[in-house]
């Protein structure tokens, strides 16, 4: 029985820009929440961070980063597809100040040579003193 591969390699190195859309490099941004290095302070950065973890193909980080009510057993990559860019398009609550938050994205990809979106309202709440995606709100 052969285990299942939870990451894929990644087209983002160190130094490459964030896939997040953040000016910082990869190293200064969201790798250090990917590594365990550092938590996400905010709903808005856990959900970059999240982004840029479908970018680099790390399920772990976003199993960890997935309420245990919501979360799946596993995750499965699509390997033809591409994360290409993250619009922002809201936040409510989700600060330092806050127990919850969410964040309205568009997220932009290609598969099979053709561009697609995903358009989500997240919802997240601090578990442990630590930010974690529950689920998409209807009507995004």
């Amino acid at each position: 029985m052969s285990k299942k591969k939870t990451r894929r390699s990644a087209a983002v190195a160190p130094a490459s820009p964030c896939p997040c859309g953040r000016a910082e490099t990869y190293r200064e941004c969201c790798a250090p929440f990917h590594r365990g290095s550092a938590a996400a302070p905010t709903a808005e950065r856990l959900m970059r961070s999240r982004y840029s973890a479908f970018a680099v193909g790390d399920a772990g980080y976003l199993l960890r980063t997935w309420h245990p009510s919501t979360r799946p057993d596993g995750l499965d990559f699509e390997p033809a597809q591409r994360w290409t860019g993250l619009d922002i398009l809201s936040t409510t609550g989700g600060s330092a100040f806050h127990a919850e938050g969410t964040v309205e994205f568009r997220a932009h990809y290609t598969l099979h040579g053709e561009s697609g979106s995903q358009h989500e309202n997240s919802r997240f709440v601090r578990e442990g003193g630590r930010w974690v995606y529950v689920d998409a709100l209807p009507g995004a």
